[in-house]
């Protein structure tokens, strides 16, 4: 017997005669896909992940997405101001009305001392983006979920912030009243507001802090950017949470950390109505530099989506009248089929080996498929299979 199992279906063959069972798979709660990682500077770039001489950007992502995916994630820096993350699913994430949708995961702490609580916040921005030209790739569109902060004065939309890779063997400029702060001018910034600085580099973290599979001299990064949170309170450093709406913001047993696919709004800051989504994408939303404790870096741990087997009321309606279904059978030299969802399609041959995966919208699909060999296939959908032959 040969098994086949993939994300939304077990195919089973049997001996030369063919018996087919599907089933839907369990989906996953938690990430299963990372598209891309583009940190900024900072002192746990290289680190969190660990680069090793010669690695791409594609070996870099692939090690992000091994501490990231399933349940036992572990954690990934995005640096200071800008840096991001984009992850998704095995499904995608439903709109469930008057409910928290999906929850990032920080490391967010909460210690108590002196009278003072102090938090350990360092907020970022959560965008999300629908599939909707269906090719399963994060070129769409893209939505900012509007938190507490959106439209609160001290929030600075439009803001675009450059880092210029350093010299890595210039004279360091020590700090004269912080003995850890090794070189004060280590990595320039600008930004589009007419300040600049630098991410100072420190005696804890010795490893280049721009990211070294890069030979770009540049690092443009655009978005939002929210107020300061870092203030001194009682002789110890605290960074205070916004209320509500962002990454590594407060603890992820804080019902505050959940997050909503109804506060989404588009670049004009008008509210949009997305049944579902497909990607999510997070980048550190603050730009400043905090003494000893050095810039404000938002660090991820994984991802929960609170409802994955919630199907949208976009889907829900056409699943209950109608199912995929094929226009012709036997099959030429294109596959004509209708289906009632955006979905992910797959054929296999009798052998048990994939021949074709792709993506087909709601409605009637034509999907070229001259270059398979005459013979018997297996159409497999999320509501069923179907046997065609091509001729």
């Amino acid at each position: 017997m040969m098994q086949l199992l993939r994300k939304k279906w077990i195919v089973v063959f049997t001996g030369l005669g063919m018996s087919l069972t599907l089933s839907a798979q369990q989906k996953s709660p938690y990430i299963t896909k990372v598209y891309d990682f583009r940190p900024a500077p900072g002192q746990f770039i290289n680190a969190l992940p660990e680069y090793e001489p010669g690695d791409t950007q594609e070996e870099v992502r692939r090690k992000v997405e091994e501490l990231l995916v399933g349940e036992e994630s572990s954690r990934v820096s995005l640096g200071a101001y800008g840096g991001y993350l984009v992850f998704g699913f095995d499904h995608p994430v439903v709109n469930v009305a008057n409910e928290l949708d999906f929850r990032v995961k920080g490391n967010v702490f909460v210690s108590a001392g002196t009278g003072v609580q102090s938090l350990s916040s360092e907020p970022g921005i959560v965008m999300v983006s629908r599939d909707t030209n269906g090719n399963g790739l994060p070129d769409d569109a893209w939505y900012e979920l509007a938190g507490s902060e959106y439209h609160k004065p001290g929030t600075v939309h439009n803001y675009r912030i450059t880092y210029y890779k350093p010299d890595e063997n210039k004279t360091p400029e020590p700090s004269d009243t912080n003995s850890s702060l090794t070189d004060t001018t280590y990595i320039r910034w600008e930004d589009n507001r007419g300040r600049q600085g630098y991410i100072s580099r420190n005696s804890f973290h010795s490893q280049p802090y721009y990211p070294q599979w890069t030979e770009a001299g540049e690092l443009v990064f655009e978005g939002a950017r929210l107020a300061d949170n870092y203030v001194e309170e009682a002789g110890r450093y605290s960074f205070h949470a916004y209320e509500w709406g962002y990454a590594d913001n407060r603890p992820d047993s804080d019902p505050s950390s959940g997050l909503d696919i109804e506060w989404a709004v588009d670049a004009d800051g008008r509210p949009v109505s997305l049944p579902e989504i497909d990607f999510i994408k997070v980048y550190t939303a603050v730009n400043q530099y905090c003494g000893p404790l050095g810039e404000t870096s938002t660090e991820i741990g994984g991802a929960v989506d609170l409802h994955p087997e919630a199907v949208s009321a976009a889907n829900q309606s056409v699943r209950e009248v109608a199912q995929t279904q094929l226009l012709a059978n036997p099959v030429g030299d294109c596959l004509q089929m209708v289906s009632p969802v955006r979905q992910t399609v797959q054929v296999f041959g009798t052998d048990g080996v994939r021949r074709m995966s792709f993506r087909v919208e709601s409605g009637t699909n034509a999907i070229p498929c001259s270059f398979l060999p005459q013979g018997f296939y297996i159409l497999a959908t999320q509501d069923g299979a179907v046997k065609f032959r091509k001729q």
